[in-house]
């Protein structure tokens, strides 16, 4: 992350200034977009490297997660609907909120708002926490005089994402599990098991059969440098989540996991269905275009999808029609491209990806639904052959013995 000053103008044309936190100028100048704040210069102030500890650990950004979002905008809907005051509203919020960041964060909102800002403009001051589609939602509901209903549409929809959010960590949950099982297994047969059947074979004096003289060179290995392979793991696994955290790491693990078996296709179609419910709820509300798609692209969680959407917003932006731009990326099915086709002929174009949503949402429920029965065959041939190959290995040698005993 990186600390820029801006400068830029707003509706009137007034000249505004400030600071904002963000991975790069164009995700500043989409927070200033959202903000219905015409960019003129965006300098980085401060660079902070993007491969780092602290970068991993930043635990600031998970400090107001998903739910809390959702209960603070159903709250503040219920507020306004009822006639409170905002800078009355956000103050009851904050005497009632446990979160010591969000306290913080409503203190600040206030004391902008007190300052005659606006509400979006104000929010826009933490992009952590408020993402640029929220901020655009929240500015055209400001433009609308409808914010109470804004803040509830966006309740609704910060709902379907954390649903979907967790039915997808359900879904992979158990082949995980699985597999760590696997792996403890492994370790433990290596350090325990064959080390005891190894004194057994030191007395042997015919010789071991090929299985058998791996094993037992596995087992040695495993128990030789096991504090070692332990540091290797979290070394790893460190070196794994910093590349995650790069760019170029992220982008292309995003990329590569839509094509993962089995658990690529859940990925893909949940992240296509939030796509489509949040440029549905931009498009209902009134959010040009452009600025929707930017706005979308901005908080997709996956960056090569982000790109893709980026790439409709310029195709939109030159004056192709939506369909068109959606084709280019290859990311969607015919019927989905049909359905837009008909959005854009109709002007329905929100209802239709309402149903593009609504439509990979139940694709996403069957493919988690019977996740068990496509992953079960793949899982239990593994483990017959771990089985056979510690069977054989472990066992020949002792059947041998047996066999000469019995011929003699």
């Amino acid at each position: 992350m990186a600390v820029f000053q801006y400068r830029a103008r707003n509706a009137q044309g007034e000249p505004v200034q400030g600071r904002l936190d963000g991975a790069s100028a164009v995700e500043v100048a989409a927070h200033l977009l959202a903000s219905e704040l015409t960019p003129i210069d965006i300098v980085a102030l401060r660079e902070q490297p993007e491969l780092s500890l602290a970068a991993l650990l930043d635990w600031r950004e998970r400090s107001i997660d998903l739910t809390q979002l959702q209960v603070f905008s159903r709250q503040l809907h219920t507020l306004l609907k009822a006639g409170v005051p905002i800078l009355r509203a956000l103050s009851s919020l904050r005497a009632s909120s446990t979160n010591p960041r969000l306290v913080r964060i409503l203190s600040q909102l206030q004391d902008g708002l007190a300052q005659g800002r606006e509400l979006s403009t104000c929010m826009a001051q933490h992009p952590r926490v408020f993402d640029p589609f929220y901020l655009a939602m929240v500015r055209m509901g400001e433009m609308t005089g409808r914010l109470d209903e804004t803040l509830d549409r966006l309740a609704q929809h910060l709902q379907a994402v954390r649903q979907m959010r967790n039915r997808i960590k359900q879904a992979l949950r158990y082949p995980g599990f699985v597999i760590l099982a696997m792996i403890a297994a492994v370790v433990v047969i290596n350090l325990l098991v064959i080390p005891a059947f190894s004194k057994v074979y030191t007395g042997m004096q015919a010789e071991l059969p090929w299985m058998t003289r791996w094993l037992l060179t596995m087992s040695n290995f495993t128990k030789a440098h096991f504090h070692w392979m332990l540091v290797g793991s979290g070394a790893l696994i460190l070196g794994w989540s910093l590349w995650l955290k790069t760019r170029q790491g992220r982008y292309l693990w995003d990329r590569y996991k839509l094509k993962l078996p089995i658990a690529g296709k859940i990925l893909h179609k949940a992240a296509l269905g939030h796509f489509a419910r949040s440029l549905a709820l931009a498009a209902r509300s009134g959010v040009p275009i452009l600025q929707a798609l930017s706005a979308v692209g901005a908080v997709t969680d996956n960056r090569y999808l982000a790109e893709k959407i980026d790439n409709m917003r310029t195709g939109v932006a030159h004056g192709e029609s939506l369909l068109r731009t959606a084709t280019l990326t290859g990311v969607f099915t015919p019927m989905v491209l049909q359905m837009i086709a008909v959005g854009e002929e109709t002007g329905e174009l929100d209802r239709l990806l309402d149903e593009i949503a609504d439509m990979y949402g139940q694709e996403v429920d069957h493919e988690i639904a019977t996740l068990s029965q496509q992953i079960e065959p793949i899982l239990i041939t593994a483990l017959g052959i771990m089985v056979l190959i510690l069977a054989l290995g472990i066992f020949l040698p002792v059947w041998d013995m047996g066999a000469k005993a019995l011929g003699h």
